[in-house]
């Protein structure tokens, strides 16, 4: 038997009816539901809502007097907001349990050279959205606020809302997140055949200029965020195409030539 009729026969029998393919989807979400609620609960009884609230207002409170505090205008921010920092917080902390559900859904319908090459990709995105976020939390924003405030009249007290500030940095968190993908999207457009390398070296130029635009419309109006968000993005993109290239070389079917995508 070829090594074509191999890889061919390699899912033979593994079919399942439309139905448990829905029952299936559904425990896999189930199991996603159970891990955020563990997560919730963790977070709950520490570091809490509360100091989850803290951690996050650490970036503009050093940019505020010693005494000053955030405010909650809302009648009902005080409770809603620090519930929304914990399930966003759970939610991210369980990010690795969501991605392997999401493996393990698709696992079966996947052959072996393309488990080599998901499960890789899946641990490196987790890993991608982290770094995007923690670079926000412990960079973007305290440059961000620092420039902002430079802008602020004596006569004005900046007093921000609790509510809109939870709202602008979780944009922003959710903004890096995707963004530091980059290398991850890159390198399945290569794998589906989609582009090639010489393609996306040919696209750099582009590339950069699509980087800027889209950290001035995701980021605040300021010069800081928005270089913070397209100088990272242009180089992930280079990483992306080198990174194209050795999950190419290492990941192809046995039948693939290594270098058919890549030339």
């Amino acid at each position: 038997m070829s090594d074509t009729d191999k890889s061919t026969d390699e899912l033979a029998g593994t079919e399942q009816p439309f139905v448990q393919h829905l029952m299936e989807l559904r425990d896999r979400l189930l199991y996603g539901m159970v891990g955020l609620g563990i997560c919730m609960a963790l977070l709950a009884f520490w570091p809490g809502p509360s100091g989850l609230i803290d951690l996050i207002a650490v970036p503009i409170r050093a940019h505020m007097p010693p005494d000053a505090k955030l405010i909650a205008v809302g009648v009902f921010s005080p409770f809603f907001i620090p519930l929304k920092v914990l399930a966003m917080a759970a939610l991210l902390l369980s990010l690795p349990w969501w991605m392997y559900q999401v493996w393990a859904f698709v696992a079966p319908g996947l052959y072996s050279h393309e488990k080599r090459f998901a499960v890789p990709l899946i641990i490196l995105g987790s890993l991608l959205a982290y770094v995007g976020i923690a670079f926000v939390q412990f960079f973007v924003l305290d440059k961000m606020f620092g420039f902002i405030q430079q802008f602020t009249p004596k006569s004005v007290a900046a007093t921000p809302d609790i509510a809109s500030y939870v709202e602008a940095i979780l944009s922003l968190y959710l903004a890096f997140g995707l963004a530091f993908q980059v290398p991850i999207v890159v390198v399945l457009l290569v794998k589906m055949k989609m582009v090639t390398v010489k393609q996306l070296k040919e696209f750099r130029g582009y590339f950069i200029v699509v980087a800027f635009i889209v950290a001035a419309v995701v980021t605040p109006p300021d010069v800081i965020s928005q270089l913070a968000l397209a100088v990272p993005m242009c180089v992930l993109y280079e990483l992306g195409i080198w990174g194209s290239q050795w999950f190419i070389r290492n990941t192809a079917a046995p039948e693939e030539p290594a270098n058919s995508a890549a030339s």
